[in-house]
């Protein structure tokens, strides 16, 4: 039960999709050796956890100067889009000063589009869900928790499933750092989620991800999808979560599919990460892991 713990994992489950995100199974297979991608070298970020460190540092600075969660978050928002290239912005938190993290690793168009012209969108890509792991420990109310990641969210993504998604994770995670167990925590999750317009996409794929047994690459894909948009990333890391054996095969179900490896990836690692705590983490990927340290100095500043 860490929220050390569930970025950690995170961030782990977003290096070990990384480098097939946009690879169908076969091609993994034929790269990778039949059980596709096991483990890696190096563990390599993408933008997932790019914004998800950036989700946080946000609220701590609008816990810290007592000011309102989401202005907070869309400023450190505007912040990671200057380290992709986007315009030079007020440096309010530290993040930005650090460049490792002034690299562009495959940044969602939804995301950049956004954040650079403020327009409305009908966009629900996973960019809302992938990286609402941290809103999880604003409040120990899972309703206030939910709106609040669906209103960060929808900074960038304006279709329900797009943040409702997020709304979903963030309450899990909460749930799950209380020390209630993963299925209780979907269940409180669902409860929020119901109360919404326009769940019913979302409320459907849930229930259907947690009624499944063990999946193939090629059964994820058909009856979950691809993870490109938020409720399937979500049902994907959370079905992976729920039937994987450890931390560690959970994380090579969650990548290894004909999808969005990285983003599934990321939200398995933040619910076992979440649940279990960092020792299920193997150290042979956490000593890997780019940028641990920056992980960890934010996690610790909660």
């Amino acid at each position: 039960m860490s929220l050390l713990g569930s970025l950690l994992g995170g961030a782990v489950g977003d290096a070990l999709g990384a480098p097939i995100e946009f690879s169908s199974i076969d091609v993994i297979r034929r790269l990778y050796g039949e059980a596709g991608v096991v483990d890696l070298p190096q563990l390599e970020i993408t933008d997932d956890t790019q914004m998800t460190l950036f989700t946080l540092e946000g609220l701590l600075l609008a816990r810290d100067r007592g000011v309102a969660p989401v202005p907070a978050v869309h400023a450190a928002y505007l912040r990671w889009l200057h380290t992709q290239g986007g315009p030079v912005v007020a440096d309010d938190g530290w993040l930005m000063a650090d460049r490792r993290l002034h690299s562009r690793r495959a940044p969602g168009h939804t995301c950049i589009t956004a954040l650079k012209h403020n327009e409305k969108n009908n966009s629900k890509g996973c960019g809302g869900v992938m990286r609402a792991a941290p809103v999880a420990v604003w409040s120990r109310d899972p309703r206030e928790v939910f709106g609040l990641a669906a209103e960060t969210a929808r900074l960038t993504h304006h279709h329900p499933s797009g943040y409702l998604s997020a709304g979903v994770l963030a309450v899990i995670v909460q749930a799950l750092l209380g020390g209630t167990d993963l299925l209780a925590a979907v269940a409180v999750a669902r409860a929020e989620l119901v109360r919404w317009d326009g769940h019913e996409e979302q409320t459907s794929l849930l229930d259907k991800a947690i009624s499944l047994g063990p999946l193939t690459p090629e059964e994820i894909e058909s009856s979950l999808g691809g993870g490109w948009v938020g409720e399937e990333a979500l049902a994907i890391g959370l079905h992976a979560a729920l039937v994987g054996a450890d931390f560690a095969s959970a994380l090579r179900l969650a990548v290894n599919h004909s999808g969005d490896s990285d983003s599934t990836g990321s939200i398995c690692g933040n619910i076992l990460g979440a649940r279990d705590g960092v020792a299920v983490i193997p150290d042979s990927w956490l000593s890997v892991l780019e940028l641990r340290d920056v992980i960890e100095r934010l996690a610790l500043s909660w």
